[in-house]
């Protein structure tokens, strides 16, 4: 007796984050898209901190603040303000480069 073989079908992360997180653009991808970049930048202090042999503690001293917010900004908790994280990468003798992407309706505000 032959049993008929179900094909299993196989989709790309691009696929699945389009049906469980939204397609490109709308609202809940670029939630989810900001987030995990959040997340990248707070893992890559975390990952800079560590092979600089400094402690939260130590690392919060440099740049002016609490552990607690270097622990937050490791974390991707809380709200952290662009010059908070740019200190933090001084501190850390770290370059960071920045890419800004502009949407064609700001474009167009600018040449008005």
């Amino acid at each position: 007796m032959k049993t008929k073989e179900k094909k299993l079908k196989l989709y790309t992360l691009d696929e699945v984050k389009d049906e469980f997180l939204g397609k490109t653009g709308t609202p809940e991808r670029e939630q989810y898209e900001f987030e995990l970049k959040m997340d990248i930048l707070g893992e890559m202090i975390k990952k800079a901190r560590k092979e600089r042999n400094l402690t939260q503690v130590q690392l919060g001293e440099l740049i002016g603040v609490q552990k607690a917010q270097i622990s937050r900004l490791e974390k991707h908790t809380g709200n952290v303000r662009l010059e908070t994280i740019l200190k933090v990468f001084r501190a850390l003798k770290t370059k960071l480069k920045f890419q800004l992407e502009f949407e064609n309706d700001f474009e167009e505000l600018l040449m008005a």
